[in-house]
Formats: C-alpha cells, sequence, structure tokens
C-alpha cells in the first residue's frame, strides 16, 4: 500500500440517492446507526450507507453518483458562514463514505466549486464563494471534528438530556453541533459568535426549532467551560473501565487503547493518542529529475512565505506545518517541481536504495509516490516495473510519472500480484512490497481511519501480507533485495510478519538497514522503524531482506 499523501484523494465526492422522500430525508437518510467499530461507548453512531449508482474514484474506492436531474440554481444566504455549511455538509459525507477529512486538492477552484454544490444540493441554498481563510477553517473543522468525534459527542450526549435525545438527533443537526463545540473547545473561538453563527445555520438548514435546540445545548456548554468543569470520564477502575475513558478523553476506538496500552504501556499510548490528535505536518520532496534543488524548493516557499524547514534526514525533502494550500495554489504540484511524500515514507525508499542500472519491482505501487521517487533514483538508468491490483489508482501512477519526467523508466502492470508472480518467470535486483495494512502509523494524517478499522482487520490483513511476501519473493534474483514495508507500528504487521516469512523462505535472511538510514531509526533487530513520537513522522517500518545465492531447494 502506497504510504503517501494522494492528493487525488480528496477530489473524491458522494452525493446521496435523491430518491430517499422529504428533502433531507431524502438527503440523509433513515435514523439507523451502527455502533462505531471496536467502540462500546453509546456516545459512538456512524449513519449506514446510502444505496446509489455506483462508480469508482481516482483511487478505485467507490463513491455514489447523483442521477441526471435539472439543475437548480438557490438564492445566496449572505447570512450563514460558509465554512460552517461547507464543512456540515463535508462531515455528512464522511459519515457516509463519500468523502475524505481533507479539503486540499489538486484540482484548486473547481474542487472548491464542487464543495459549493453540495452545499446547495444539500441543504437548498447557497452561500458566498469560499475565501483562502475559509478553505483554512473548513480544513480545521472537518479534521478536527472527525478526529475528536468521540470526545465531542460524548460531550454532546452528556448536555443534551440523555441518550435517547442524541440518538434521536438528526444527522445534519449532530455536524452542526459537532462544528460548535470543536469550535469553542478546541480552537478557542468567541463563544457567542459560535452559538450565534451555529444557530442560524440549523434555523436556515433545518427549521427553527432546530436552531433553539443548539442555542440551548451550545450555551450550556459555554457555562460549563467558564466554570472548567467538562462532563469527561475519570481514568479509574479497572483496564476495561480505564481504557473506556481514555477511548473517550483522547477520541479513539477502545481496541486500539487497549492495544497500545498493553504493548506500550499507558504513558506512552496516551502520547500516541496526542500525536494523533494533532494538526498534521506534510513534506514536499523535491523533483531532482527535472534539474530542481532542495535549495529552489526553500526559495520558492520563502517567496511565498510558507513557513518551513529542511530536513534532516533526507536531502530532498522539506517539511511544512501549515500553508499547503498556497503551495496547491501557486501549481507546484501539478507542475512536477515537488511533490507531497512524507519523510517515512522517503526513508522506505533509502532501505530500498535504488542504483542507476538496476531493474526494481514495486509490488502495490499506486498511487504511486515510492515509485515515482525510486525512478528519479535510478537516473534514468534501469527500469521499475510498476504492479497493482487497482487499474485507476495505476492511472495515477502513470500521470505522475509523466509529470516528474520517469515515465521513460517506469512500466505500469495491472495484475494481482499473486497471480503475477506466478505467470511471469521475471526476476528483479530489487523487489519492493509496500503492503496494505491497517494505516496505524499514519492516523495523524488520516483523520477518519481511526473510526473505519477494526480489530477483526488486523487477522484479514495479516494473512493477506503473508500472501504478498511469499509471491514478491518469487520475482527476487539470487543475491537481490526484498524490501517488506507498512505504515503501520503494530508488530503483528510488521516484525512478526517478517519472522513468520523467514521460517517459511530459508533463502532469505535479514540485511541490516544501518547502512542506509539514520542510526535512530534501527531497531534492534536491524529494521526500519520510524515512531511519530520520537521522529515527529509518520510511524512505518522496513526490513531489507537479501537472497542467498547458493541456497538449495
Amino acid at each position: 500500500m502506497e504510504g503517501t499523501l494522494s492528493l487525488s484523494y480528496v477530489s473524491s465526492y458522494c452525493f446521496p440517492n435523491p430518491n430517499h422522500c422529504t428533502r433531507w430525508g431524502r438527503i440523509f437518510g433513515p435514523r439507523a446507526f451502527d455502533s462505531m467499530a471496536g467502540a462500546s461507548s453509546s456516545t459512538d453512531r456512524t449513519p449506514k450507507l446510502h444505496s446509489g449508482t455506483s462508480s469508482n474514484t481516482a483511487d478505485g474506492s467507490p463513491v455514489c453518483v447523483p442521477p441526471s436531474s435539472r439543475k437548480r440554481t438557490h438564492k445566496v444566504n449572505t447570512e450563514v458562514s460558509p465554512h460552517r455549511a461547507v464543512s456540515a455538509v463535508r462531515l455528512l459525507r464522511i459519515e457516509q463514505g463519500g468523502a475524505f477529512a481533507d479539503l486540499l486538492s489538486d484540482k484548486g477552484r473547481k474542487a472548491l466549486k464542487n464543495e459549493m454544490d453540495y452545499v446547495e444540493r444539500t441543504l437548498g441554498f447557497r452561500t458566498r464563494d469560499l475565501e483562502d481563510r475559509d478553505v483554512r477553517l473548513v480544513s480545521d473543522v472537518v479534521g478536527g471534528a472527525v478526529r475528536w468525534r468521540r470526545y465531542l459527542d460524548h460531550l454532546i450526549m452528556s448536555l443534551c438530556n440523555g441518550e435517547k435525545t442524541f440518538r434521536d438527533m438528526e444527522p445534519l443537526l449532530l455536524q452542526i453541533l459537532r462544528i460548535g463545540f470543536f469550535e469553542i473547545i478546541k480552537l478557542g473561538m468567541p463563544p457567542y459568535a459560535v452559538v450565534d453563527e451555529n444557530v442560524r445555520l440549523a434555523k436556515v438548514s433545518l427549521r427553527p426549532g432546530a436552531g433553539n435546540m443548539v442555542n440551548g445545548i451550545l450555551r450550556k456548554l459555554v457555562l460549563h467551560k467558564e466554570k472548567n468543569f467538562l462532563p469527561l470520564p475519570k481514568v479509574e477502575g479497572d483496564e476495561r473501565a480505564q481504557a473506556r475513558a481514555l477511548a473517550t478523553i483522547h477520541s479513539h476506538p477502545v481496541w486500539m487503547v487497549r492495544r497500545w496500552t498493553k504493548s506500550l504501556g499507558q504513558e506512552e499510548a496516551v502520547k500516541l493518542m496526542n500525536w494523533n490528535n494533532t494538526d498534521p505536518s506534510f513534506c514536499l520532496r523535491v523533483n531532482l529529475q527535472k534539474g530542481y534543488t532542495r535549495a529552489d524548493l526553500v526559495m520558492m516557499l520563502k517567496d511565498m512565505k510558507v513557513p518551513h524547514k529542511v530536513s534532516v534526514y533526507l536531502d530532498d525533502f522539506v517539511r511544512l506545518q501549515t500553508g499547503m494550500q498556497a503551495v496547491i495554489q501557486a501549481g507546484l504540484l501539478k507542475d512536477g517541481f515537488c511533490s507531497v511524500q512524507d519523510e517515512s515514507a522517503g526513508l522506505v525508499v533509502s532501505v530500498v536504495d535504488p542504483q542507476p542500472g538496476e531493474t526494481i519491482i514495486d509490488c502495490c505501487a499506486a498511487p504511486g509516490g515510492k515509485a515515482v521517487f525510486m525512478a528519479s533514483r535510478l537516473r534514468t538508468q534501469g527500469r521499475l516495473w510498476a504492479v497493482d491490483i487497482n487499474k485507476a489508482r495505476l492511472r495515477v501512477l502513470k500521470e505522475t510519472s509523466k509529470i516528474h519526467n520517469v515515465d521513460t523508466v517506469i512500466t505500469a502492470i495491472h495484475a494481482d500480484l499473486r497471480l503475477f508472480c506466478v505467470n511471469h518467470l521475471m526476476k528483479a535486483d530489487k523487489v519492493l512490497l509496500d503492503a496494505p495494512c491497517s494505516g496505524l502509523g499514519v492516523l495523524s494524517k488520516r483523520a477518519d481511519l481511526r473510526w473505519n478499522r477494526r480489530l477483526e482487520d488486523l487477522g484479514q490483513l495479516k494473512q493477506l501480507q503473508d500472501e504478498l511476501l511469499d509471491s514478491a519473493s518469487r520475482l527476487v534474483k539470487p543475491g537481490g533485495i526484498l524490501v517488506y514495508s507498512t505504515c503501520s507500528i503494530d508488530p503483528e504487521e510488521n516484525e512478526e510478519r517478517v519472522a513468520a516469512f523467514l521460517l517459511r523462505h530459508r533463502e532469505f535472511a535479514v540485511d541490516p538497514v544501518h547502512r542506509f538510514v539514520p542510526a535512530g531509526f534501527v531497531s534492534a533487530n536491524g529494521f526500519y522503524n520510524s515512531d511519530p513520537i520520537k521522529h515527529s513522522m509518520d510511524g512505518s517500518f522496513a526490513a531489507r531482506l537479501i537472497r542467498s545465492v547458493s541456497y538449495s531447494f
């Protein structure tokens, strides 16, 4: 699984089937909710997906597409806050499985127009267009409300006169309350403004009574906050009770809290959850293949007044805490000046150590961040075969390789790796398997991922990882290198998968990574590990395995 951020993800939208009766009934569907995966708190609620015409996004995931209909143009409502209207609709779509938490997109104004169209279709009115400040607010509010959903829902339920009222709440009303609670508690916005704006949104988009309810609940919250007394659970009792309390306070599924507390200890688990709840930072990798240097990128960022720091680990990388929207709007990604890639992913490429003249197979390559980086390291000398089962994501890889001038090096192959290794006799100098995984190392960037993962997923993933490792190993020539990597921090997906593989494949042995990455990333077993707390980057893992030249089967 490609571990870098793909901006194509955020262009994927869902508009529910409009054949579901009344104005917002047909938009929001029946009031049916499932318990959030792995959670036991009664505040966890996720709406069921609506039926609709199936289609595919750029990454191959299904979305709902509205049937063709006569477009109606509604009057612009200048009284409603545009960032709150867009945030409420996007939060609805995230829960219905048709959108991502990040508003950043390389589609520019077209993507913003899409957001406004969704507001019009969903709420029945238009707001003024989003300005740059509004876009930043939408990203902050949506990402924050998704991350803190369990925490926010606990507070909302505590202040709305009981669980039944909370359970019966219309989805849009709940999103408006989540926005208001997040803005008051986490963003520290002036309470009077937050109350006034969200009450207005509820009245206009729903009805006056909904606005009165928002007003009453938000005012209760303001009083509790002023008294410094929020109704949160205490961390006490047995292990299960403590895990439930921590899950609410730090807004994570209970199963994750229990797993991390057991493996890391409670103090480290809390640090990890705090990291996951911080606003994500991003990295840019300059495109050396086009003749640019990191100094060129730094100069460009200075001219744009985008705060940045050069990476201390990788010569091609620059860190950004803010300013990604400016980078996108300036066309730096679209023009191939640079790409978005976390340092943790770049260090996996360092473990592979591509050299000019080599043949490399990237086994789960799309959407192509690592493949493109490896191809650039070949300096037009050598070949890279990018294999992936998802045809749509492979198209993204092909487009990216052209933008970065490495399309003459990369050959995209649409195939299931498990069949490809049987039907093809090719052997490569190096093979990278960036395996599908839980993504537990990237929860800071993927705000919604924590709510979409279940404990049961790990068992299925481990089986798939074993099958893919066995298949990838068949593509390595004698004396060649196999690199297994994930964007997970879970030992069962990382060290344990490698150990099991080595028991099945005596022809492979660990090739320690200390020659390829800084010492602080090298484990006692000779593997690469990036730690979100220690290294301030995504969590990831890589093992470098060498195939014996003379092993007899």
